[in-house]
């Protein structure tokens, strides 16, 4: 017998856009795909290692592997779904050329080469693997991220490279994109301004989260495209981009690089949380509410559980969370 865990859900569901990048949105769509079938996720297109370096290097092409990640959260539990998943998700293992590849990176770099470009590439392989969502490139070119770290005895250094950033030692002083104020896809743009919820987090910081805001059109559009914004905080610290920092440290670096970001919730697991007045108060500033919630997986991993997270956010857009883990 199955049973829904959410209850039932609204006769209009809410048009919701997810900002992201790797296995931070994978999470934020798993869970997000039980509240509306009203779902799109805008990617970040920064990512230069492993398989998608490869192929945005050779192939002239946006980074893959972000965006195969998101639509493989996308896709339907069911036995279809979950054996396109695997597809796309799967690894070739050679002694070859194709060692390491992600499938589902040849399939949409296929996809937009038969297509004609990304939007309509990624669409039509939406639509081929029954998708419950739309996938979208936060940028209509290929981005670098370049960040100023500080290191053992306040040394400054540049660091060059999503990849490289992510695993960085020292403390991120500065992040930026390169090319700077980058083009933005329009189809993400249209889809922020349509939307009723925008959700921000989890994954990493300065590589996954932060690069939306720094996207002027989708900032912009964040802004002030009527969108309530939700921000999701990660489990812990990253090594390297956030060593170091509280859960309100990661709220605070928001709003450094976007002082006119405002919030209306921040979804958060009490686990993490050393100092829940700080972390209040730094939601407070930017006009939001904390919502603490159970939203771990119970395997010991720094993962967030989809349908915890999931129904962390169904009170959280309905303003129903109560005295369930809600701090006011």
């Amino acid at each position: 017998m199955h049973l829904d865990p959410l209850g039932p859900t609204p006769s209009a569901p809410p048009r919701i856009v997810a900002l992201g990048g790797g296995h931070g949105l994978s999470s934020t769509l798993m869970a997000l795909r039980h509240l509306t079938p009203d779902l799109t996720a805008v990617v970040t297109v920064a990512d230069d290692g492993g398989s998608s370096g490869r192929l945005r290097s050779e192939l002239g092409i946006l980074p893959p592997g972000d965006l195969r990640m998101a639509l493989a959260a996308l896709c339907d539990d069911t036995p279809r779904g979950r054996r396109w998943h695997d597809l796309l998700q799967h690894r070739f293992d050679t002694d070859g050329p194709l060692d390491a590849h992600a499938a589902g990176n040849l399939v949409i770099a296929a996809a937009w080469a038969v297509a004609g470009d990304p939007v309509s590439g990624l669409d039509g392989l939406a639509e081929l693997i029954g998708a419950r969502g739309r996938v979208l490139p936060m940028a209509a070119v290929p981005l670098q991220i370049e960040a100023d770290v500080t290191r053992d005895g306040g040394l400054d250094v540049v660091v060059r490279g999503q990849s490289r950033v992510a695993v960085t030692s020292g403390r991120v002083a500065r992040v930026r994109l390169v090319p700077e104020g980058p083009p933005a896809c329009p189809e993400a743009v249209a889809a922020v301004r349509a939307a009723d919820w925008v959700v921000l987090g989890p994954g990493s910081w300065y590589t996954s989260v932060m690069p939306h805001l720094l996207v002027p059109e989708l900032r912009d559009a964040v802004h002030d495209g009527g969108a309530r914004v939700a921000l999701t905080l990660n489990l812990q610290a990253q090594p390297g981009e956030t060593e170091g920092f509280s859960a309100a440290d990661h709220v605070v670096a928001l709003s450094r690089y976007d002082p006119d970001l405002r919030l209306d919730v921040v979804v958060a697991d009490p686990t993490w949380v050393d100092d829940v007045r700080e972390l209040e108060a730094s939601v407070r500033r930017l006009g939001g509410e904390l919502v603490l919630r159970q939203v771990r997986a119970d395997d010991g991993t720094p993962r967030h559980d989809p349908l915890r997270l999931a129904a962390a956010y169904r009170d959280a857009f309905a303003g129903t969370w109560g005295d369930v883990g809600a701090v006011r």
